[in-house]
């Protein structure tokens, strides 16, 4: 008798189109899986993969506003994944990156979790969530400390709750050892590197994709091209649109949020695709070489995976590092990738891309889900 599997993501919403989102795509197209999200936005969406798909949800999909974001209602998270009753199945699969891993499980079914990252709200980024939601201070801020609080220690707790943790880089597999201090393999998300446009010859301008939130250091880029007056083009929405808008100069055009087939135009036409954030993975950071384009990026978390300095890598590098998220490291970046620019081959870049595509991970996640469900006799 065949398996039965239940897919569980965060949030489905036609403004969650990252990473993650394509896990869950590509594990669709190979596993016959019912969905579950906390909220779904998307089986209403014509344009979506998902349009007319019956995708479980809870509670917070009635909840006002909740189309535009459920991290308004983050306390209720937890509450909300642990409603979901999936006793029907056999192979829990869970695409997470805040609680989507915390579903109730019993102990014959088989729970494989694919971590994008431990909930960044909780760990990483707590104060910077204090900040941006103006709740770190007064009777409001030690209130949300204490949510934060209870949110890790249930974030610990239902690590236990997973069989098998898969990681999207080795640098998210040391964060889920530091968090919950479990071991996982390493299957680098999919990038569809066919799609990517490939051009050899590039153009005179620098290129950033990117959510407009202050942890992608956005700023930072366009402080330094000021500096260096070179142009810069900068595609993304997000909350400092205005505020970079006013700090760029004439040099720089910000475009706010394009669609996908004039993102890879300029990706495939530009001098170099720079980034300053430091990523889990960084699927732009890979889209951009497979258009022969190299990167500029900040030397740490998943860059450190995906590309290699041509200072190291004289005859396969495909960018160049900055060790600091200063602007004088990334001017002084910039200047370095000026002088190696002729020395990058857009046919390795390309090459280099590959070995992320979306048949690598397709390969890799079904060898590791037999795997599992071999060590599990009791779904036999």
């Amino acid at each position: 008798m065949p398996l039965k599997y239940a897919l569980i993501h965060e949030w489905l919403t036609p403004k969650a189109t990252g990473g993650s989102e394509l896990v869950v795509q590509e594990i669709l197209n190979h596993i016959n899986a019912d969905l579950y999200a906390l909220i779904d936005f998307e089986s209403s969406n014509p344009k979506s993969y998902l349009y007319q798909r019956q995708i479980g949800t809870t509670f917070l999909q009635n909840l006002p506003y909740a189309r535009n974001g459920i991290q308004k209602y983050l306390p209720l998270l937890p509450l909300a994944i642990e409603q979901l009753d999936l006793r029907q199945y056999d192979v829990i699969l869970s695409s997470s990156h805040a609680v989507a891993k915390g579903v109730i499980t019993t102990p014959e079914q088989l729970h494989i979790c694919y971590c994008h990252s431990p909930m960044r709200y909780a760990w990483d980024l707590t104060f910077d969530y204090l900040q941006q939601s103006q709740l770190g201070n007064g009777v409001a801020g030690w209130v949300t400390r204490y949510l934060l609080h209870r949110l890790r220690q249930w974030d610990v707790l239902t690590a236990n709750r997973v069989d098998y943790f898969i990681a999207n880089s080795e640098h998210t597999a040391r964060r889920i050892w530091r968090c919950y201090r479990r071991k996982s393999t390493v299957i680098y998300p999919p990038v569809n590197v066919e799609a990517m446009p490939f051009l050899a010859q590039k153009e005179d301008f620098y290129l950033i994709v990117s959510r407009l939130v202050s942890y992608k250091q956005v700023s930072l880029i366009v402080r330094a091209f000021n500096q260096l007056q070179k142009p810069l083009v900068v595609i993304g929405t997000g909350p400092q649109m205005k505020y970079l808008r006013k700090m760029a100069n004439s040099h720089i055009q910000i475009l706010g949020w394009q669609p996908d087939d004039v993102v890879k135009k300029y990706m495939a036409r530009a001098k170099a695709f720079v980034y300053a954030a430091c990523e889990d993975f960084g699927i732009a950071l890979v889209e951009a070489q497979a258009c022969g384009t190299p990167v500029i990026a900040y030397g740490a978390g998943g860059a450190l995976e995906t590309v290699q300095d041509i200072r190291s890598y004289i005859d396969t590098g495909t960018g160049i590092f900055f060790k600091a998220q200063i602007e004088a490291a990334l001017v002084e970046a910039v200047e370095k990738f000026e002088m190696y620019q002729n020395a990058f081959n857009p046919e390795y870049l390309r090459s280099h891309a590959s070995q992320f595509s979306r048949q690598v991970f397709s390969d890799r996640y079904l060898n590791f889900l037999d795997k599992c469900s071999k060590k599990r006799p009791s779904l036999e």
